[in-house]
């Protein structure tokens, strides 16, 4: 009893730590106490002789300051107690869930995904993706060529006009200097997997569409625009839907429009012998990636992303998928 009671005491820096990390701080309290206070004192001293704090106790040349370089650290008093209830959180957070259930029963009911069923027999173009806001940011991921140790750079933000998003950055092709990796360069933004309630995965249902349709504005590389369908089977994680958009360059806004039946079959980057068309009512991820082996800065502005039913084009597949040709691959 008498260490637990210590342990409780020497907590005193939940701001440096994080809630999530309330548990190690529970830890190491009695290792860091003292510490805190010490520290609390001489930011506070800091404040006074550099002007006036704001509201969340931050001077304006303490912001100075740390676009110089320096890192300014958030502490609270040492009278404060750390009030963790994980049951009041966990509460909340199964709360939260099944409001979004309910929401979702609803929907259900009254037609797929909230609609009533005629608007969505007769709907003939769908924006899935634009970018208006930050918001709109926060469904993508951007990865490169850094995760497995090289050099490329990849950013992605909102254009000066806040009415599209510019995925930009450098593509550098130098391998890593790991004695294994013998290529590198690439940079690729992937839209986040949706999700439902209590964190289940959910697809999008493009059945009664048969074209993707971008309206983009690049620097003339070519990129490779990719489809991911829903999985749950580990070694089906790498299969992936590709085709070719090459962008212009300049000024001028293109609009690309992709039929379904152009996208190709590949696992692991290898473009396989077997190729079939993907389910279009299992879409989880649409994404772009540059690898053209070109060093250099790159850009690519994006306006929206869409499907829409090309009555005119009646392809189902672009390749052969006959069993007697591709063989039981």
């Amino acid at each position: 009893m008498a260490l637990l009671h210590k342990l409780q005491n020497g907590i005193h820096f939940p701001k440096l730590c994080g809630i999530q990390d309330a548990a190690q701080c529970f830890l190491l309290g009695s290792v860091f106490t003292g510490y805190p206070s010490r520290l609390y004192s001489s930011i506070k001293k800091t404040e006074a002789a550099s002007g006036t704090s704001s509201p969340e106790g931050k001077t304006h040349g303490g912001l100075e300051k740390q676009t110089k370089g320096e890192v300014g650290v958030d502490l609270i008093s040492p009278k404060e107690k750390i009030e963790i209830n994980f049951d009041k959180a966990i509460r909340a957070e199964i709360k939260d869930h099944f409001k979004v259930l309910m929401k979702e029963l609803v929907g259900r009911w009254i037609g797929p995904e909230g609609r009533p069923l005629h608007e969505i027999l007769l709907e003939n173009t769908r924006v899935m993706w634009q970018f208006r806001s930050n918001e709109d940011l926060d469904k993508w991921l951007v990865t490169s060529d850094r995760t497995i140790g090289g050099r490329s750079k990849a950013f992605l933000k909102m254009a000066s006009n806040n009415q599209s998003a510019l995925f930009y950055g450098i593509l550098n092709t130098e391998p890593p200097h790991d004695g294994e990796t013998q290529r590198s360069g690439y940079c690729a933004m992937t839209s986040r997997i949706p999700r439902g309630a209590f964190e289940r995965k959910k697809c999008y249902d493009w059945s009664n569409f048969n074209t993707l349709y971008l309206r983009v504005r690049g620097d003339g590389r070519p990129w490779m625009v990719n489809i991911k369908t829903d999985t749950n089977l580990i070694h089906k994680s790498h299969h992936l839907y590709s085709y070719f958009m090459y962008t212009r360059g300049g000024p001028y806004w293109q609009e690309v429009k992709i039929p379904f039946s152009k996208f190709f079959f590949s696992n692991k980057g290898r473009i396989q012998d077997d190729q079939h068309p993907f389910l279009t009512d299992q879409i989880s991820s649409v994404g772009f990636t540059l690898a053209d082996k070109v060093n250099g800065p790159f850009y690519l502005e994006i306006d929206f992303i869409g499907v829409f039913h090309d009555p005119t084009h009646t392809e189902e597949f672009a390749y052969e998928d006959s069993k007697k040709i591709c063989g039981n691959l």
